[in-house]
């Protein structure tokens, strides 16, 4: 444990305070349990079943390349999914999986707390500590909503960086090294920390040019935590240097730089007020206006020589949006297609970094309001508390209310009943699912040949492709979300287009649905899992079998069966 000395009672209270309060945030996992609400996108529609089904297929610790049967007729590889040594993994396959989601939520918040503490009272302040603010915005840090299977991937950052300081100005305590070390069990290198120790090596070249030394330990210290991801990421790390096959994947068509220099200017602003979805500060309501102010009063006042850091940092904080918007400026596309790398890896990730530096630049405006004194000073208190009140809203219970519990989701006992009423062994037929997301159907065992993927054989995605190009055919905007990316390889409908949760109490139907059922059948599938009727499934070979519902479900699910002799060369 981290101690941290020279405390005076009143910070200690403070302290206590602020770590009751994100006791209260996680609370709700572990007293709702199932019935817990949590963020769907890029979470329930897709790495919370993924956990689950890795923990059911027996091939958590299976050999590189390892086929996943149950997903894609195997053609999705173990690889795919995370390391078994990634903590998040690890502990849902030990832990009922809305208590391993708790679990990982409070060790995120916890440590996401201490490290901007720490970095801001040591780093930041250095000699003037008003632990309002050192504890306020380390607090309202800890809240941001991050991306949940992230875990520290951006919000383990300060406490990475306060580990990294320490080493490099000489210090050789064991704590710097256990962080570390521990760190990459609870983060990710290629959604996360591959951006941050780029950033850390720039600081060590930097130094390098300054001083003329090498600051042997501090180097290899970077090396060391390089390492560690390596070594925990070996599937990925084995793909790379080995592949099972020169095969292309879907990310070896990616074409995402498409935005016209109008488009990318207007992306600039979205991501520098709004942040992207994965790193959220939601900074836009108090953080953003006191920056800026703060920002304009220091030029006005001549005091930039005083407030290096600070304007260092509103710099920075620019460049990151500017760069992540750019990336997708169509000009880089000819380059991307001549350099595979800069397609099947996103580079312009590095506005991760913006969260921890959004929330230095919060403790830098504040400590200027209280350096004013008087009536001034008194706004610090104001600020922190209004920016928690504007956090609030965002706690995955309360945000979400309105959507599906993780219960209700993945509705257990309703797919029970499905599986009951086909009466056939799961691996004897294959699915797929409309008005919903596939990771469902997966969560509850089935083989499906749709999925939510990050990676996969470009020739599925081709032979997918024809099951659903007559309704692609129809829209253009589906046609070219699934052919310039193709990560959910749905069966996409023009009438709905890209929405995949239609409650049991919608009144939505499908009318004019066109699938090319042969190539299906082909494929092996045998049954699809609506979530809407299809008011026209006999045109497509298609016959109504019975709908299924359940008081504990978010869905109603219509079961259609695909006529026709069904090809067993993939079963």
């Amino acid at each position: 444990m981290i101690k941290v000395t020279g405390l005076g009672k009143q910070e200690k209270i403070f302290l206590s305070l602020a770590l009751l309060i994100v006791v209260l945030w996680v609370l709700p996992y572990f007293i709702l349990n199932g019935n817990a609400h949590m963020r769907i996108h890029d979470n329930l529609d897709s790495n919370l079943g993924w956990y689950e089904v890795l923990k059911d297929s027996g091939n958590m610790f299976a050999p590189v390349n390892t086929p996943m049967e149950q997903i894609m007729n195997g053609e999705f590889s173990r690889d795919t999914y995370y390391s078994e040594y990634y903590g998040m993994v690890f502990l849902f396959n030990i832990l009922p999986p809305v208590v391993a989601y708790g679990l990982c939520q409070a060790i995120t918040r916890i440590v996401a707390f201490l490290g901007m503490y720490l970095l801001l009272k040591k780093y930041v302040f250095k000699k003037s500590n008003p632990y309002i603010i050192t504890i306020g915005a380390a607090l309202t840090f800890s809240l941001t909503p991050y991306w949940p299977s992230g875990m520290l991937s951006i919000l383990g950052m300060p406490l990475a960086l306060w580990s990294f300081l320490n080493i490099r100005k000489g210090e050789r305590n064991w704590k710097n090294y256990v962080v570390i070390t521990l760190l990459p069990f609870f983060s990710t290198f290629v959604i996360g920390f591959f951006y941050f120790l780029t950033f850390i090596g720039l600081l060590w070249v930097y130094d390098l040019f300054k001083t003329k030394k090498w600051n042997l330990v501090f180097l290899l210290s970077i090396i060391y935590m390089l390492a560690i991801y390596m070594a925990i990421d070996y599937r990925l790390v084995m793909s790379m240097i080995a592949p099972a096959s020169n095969e292309l994947t879907n990310r070896d068509v990616f074409y995402q730089s498409k935005l016209n220099l109008i488009q990318t200017f207007k992306l600039i602003g979205k991501n520098y007020v709004i942040s992207h979805n994965q790193d959220r500060t939601i900074s836009q309501y108090i953080i953003l206006p006191l920056t800026i102010i703060c920002l304009v009063w220091v030029l006005i006042k001549n005091k930039a020589k005083d407030n290096r850091l600070f304007i260092f940092l509103h710099i920075v904080n620019l460049l990151l949006s500017t760069w992540y918007a750019f990336w997708f400026f169509e000009g880089w596309q000819p380059l991307k297609e001549r350099f595979g790398i800069l397609t099947s890896f996103n580079f312009g990730r590095f506005h991760y970094l913006r969260p921890m530096i959004i929330y230095v630049l919060f403790a830098l405006s504040l400590k200027m309001l209280w350096d004013q004194g008087g009536r001034v000073k008194k706004l610090v208190y104001v600020l922190v508390i209004a920016q928690l009140l504007v956090l609030i809203p965002n706690n995955e219970e309360i945000k979400y209310k309105n959507q599906p519990s993780y219960k209700q989701y993945f509705a257990v006992d309703e797919f029970k009943e499905i599986k009951d009423y086909i009466g056939k062994p799961l691996e004897d037929y294959r699915v797929v699912s409309i008005g919903m997301h596939p990771n469902v159907a997966q969560y509850n065992g089935f083989y499906t040949l749709d999925s939510y993927s990050n990676i996969y054989p470009l020739s599925y995605k081709e032979e997918f492709r024809k099951i659903i190009e007559p309704e692609l055919n129809k829209n253009k905007g589906l046609r070219e979300y699934y052919d310039y990316w193709g990560g959910r390889c749905y069966i996409f409908v023009d009438e709905l287009g890209k929405k995949y949760q239609f409650s049991k109490h919608t009144k939505k139907t499908i009318k004019n649905l066109d699938l090319n059922t042969n190539q299906l059948k082909k494929m092996g599938g045998q049954y699809i899992l609506s979530a809407v009727p299809i008011d026209n499934a006999a045109d497509n070979n298609l016959s109504f079998e019975k709908s299924f519902d359940s008081k504990d479900s978010y869905w109603k699910i219509y079961l259609y069966k695909v006529n026709g002799k069904v090809s067993q060369q993939r079963l």
